[in-house]
């Protein structure tokens, strides 16, 4: 029988559709056309982005041209701008701003590659950073009061660039969901006198039945009211409301949590399409101390249709712990001596 599970942190239902259910082996491999466009993004390529705000480039070499290993440059097509105030005016019943805000492209890798799975830890740590100081960095901007870091991978979760990047945008507003998330927190704090991402993570633990990859200071699970087929969370285990605020340690170490959960994602689903977001504190305001940050994998294996567009409830027909088990047993790629990659394992 189907069976409807509430989201702990926020008043939102899904439902797991045992009725119409998938094993993870029904999820066929997603055939995409490999786009053969002149790749702005790769090295050598420096001129056709806007210039570069910052790299990580060898000593020496010159901005916007090769040598670096991780680039961050303005989008070419912002959703926001970084001039003018954000203006609030009223027309009527309706409201408008002004579009200010900061649109930015942290091209991940040299190479011509599709996704962070297939990088190594260390270039995965570069990554990490670069989304680390480009937040910190930002949130000087008394202007913007949130910071959204977020990846799309495959045309259908929205990629335009085959070539593996994620993005930033600046808002000088909080968005609604984070707002929710903001205000599920604090309610259940005030009730019971703890985080719920905490209290989350130590359920997670206890049960083992959700968990994909744990660490010293990360989990990795897919969460009990997850919206998707494969949906993935990434925690870090001690409370921490601000994802700028990560520590060194911690960073080397969400690395190699996120390259691990995601070369079992791809390995047990080749060429899966799938949003990632970064959900953290807002900025430039009270500190929300009781909110803990985290990172949300959305895999785009099922299309929303009228229930879910009606309603808002989101039907998932691969529980959460079906997916995971399935992730657990998958073991990751490992690389062979001419420099390919060969799949050891594949659930099935």
């Amino acid at each position: 029988m189907s069976e409807l599970r509430k989201d702990p942190i926020i008043d939102r239902w899904v439902i797991i559709s045992t009725e119409r259910g998938k094993r993870p082996n029904d999820y066929k491999d997603i055939m995409e056309e490999k786009r053969t466009q002149d790749c702005p993004l790769c090295e050598g390529k420096e001129k056709s982005t806007p210039p570069e705000i910052i790299a990580y480039r060898e000593p020496g070499s010159r901005n916007d041209t090769p040598g670096w290993w991780v680039r961050v440059v303005p989008n070419k097509f912002p959703a926001l701008g970084i001039e003018g105030e954000p203006l609030l005016q009223q027309h009527g019943i309706y409201q408008t701003m002004n579009g200010v805000g900061a649109h930015e492209l942290i091209v991940e890798s040299t190479k011509h590659e599709p996704g962070l799975d297939t990088q190594t830890e260390k270039q995965v740590e570069e990554v990490i950073w670069a989304w680390r100081d480009r937040s910190l960095d930002l949130r000087k901007d008394s202007r913007l009061k949130y910071i959204q870091i977020f990846k799309n991978t495959g045309p259908v979760a929205g990629a335009s660039l085959e070539h593996t990047h994620s993005q930033l945008i600046a808002t000088p507003l909080v968005p609604v969901d984070v707002i929710q998330e903001l205000e599920g927190t604090r309610e259940y704090s005030s009730r019971q006198g703890s985080c719920v991402f905490c209290d989350m993570i130590g359920q997670e633990i206890a049960e083992r039945e959700r968990i994909i990859y744990e660490s010293s200071h990360f989990l990795s699970f897919n969460p009990f009211a997850s919206r998707f087929p494969f949906e993935t969370w990434i925690l870090p285990k001690g409370h921490q409301h601000d994802f700028g605020q990560v520590e060194e340690e911690k960073v080397r170490d969400l690395a190699k949590v996120l390259r691990t959960t995601l070369r079992k994602i791809s390995v047990m689903i080749k060429n899966i399409p799938y949003n990632m977001v970064l959900h953290t504190s807002p900025v430039n305001m009270r500190e929300e101390r009781h909110y803990h940050w985290h990172l949300e994998i959305m895999p785009r294996l099922t299309i929303m249709a009228g229930f879910e567009l009606g309603t808002g409830y989101f039907i998932n027909p691969t529980s959460p712990e079906v997916a995971a088990q399935a992730l657990r047993e998958t073991e990751e790629f490992y690389p062979l001596q001419d420099g390919s990659i060969k799949e050891v394992y594949r659930y099935v």
